[in-house]
């Protein structure tokens, strides 16, 4: 047997449930928006792990498949978007406020056990003294959530984005 006879069948690809970008493109225009403030300030690579991580926490292959691209595009490693998942198990793979921006995302990504603790939230403040930078972390990680509401609910479809498609 040739390597060219040797070929694997994956699963059918879903197909999204709704376009809702399409339906409410007001709707879609502020989140892009809202997706540009939010982001201003903030350090790109920093800001992508931030999207993975939500995205991560929320199964939104959507969000993954163009955060981990963009991530990458951005000059981040693979490595280090590889151990996002087990950052707890892998803290030396990131920076102090890498980590506490990524422990941020996972308190407001996860409300079901509460609040967010007020010692995770110290921490974030004490790694991003100005609270402008704090503001726009809290937004981008507010925004990445939103975003994945509308993937995970409408079921859409990754694997077909392009790093700086929506540039």
């Amino acid at each position: 047997m040739t390597d060219t006879e040797n070929t694997t069948t994956y699963a059918d690809e879903h197909q999204p449930r709704l376009q809702w970008a399409k339906h409410a493109p007001e709707v879609y225009k502020a989140m892009v928006r809202l997706d540009a403030a939010a982001k201003k300030g903030l350090d790109p690579k920093l800001y992508e792990l931030v999207k993975i991580r939500a995205s991560q926490l929320n199964h939104c292959a959507l969000c993954l498949d163009m955060h981990t691209k963009d991530a990458l595009a951005a000059g981040e490693s693979v490595e280090r978007i590889v151990q996002l998942s087990a950052w707890e198990e892998s803290r030396h793979f990131y920076t102090e406020k890498e980590l506490a921006a990524i422990e941020l995302t996972e308190a407001v990504t996860v409300l079901t056990d509460g609040f967010v603790p007020d010692e995770v939230y110290a921490r974030a403040a004490a790694h991003f003294p100005d609270e402008a930078e704090l503001s726009q972390l809290i937004a981008a990680i507010t925004v990445i959530n939103a975003w994945n509401r509308f993937g995970v609910t409408c079921r859409m479809t990754p694997g077909h984005y392009t790093p700086g498609q929506y540039a």
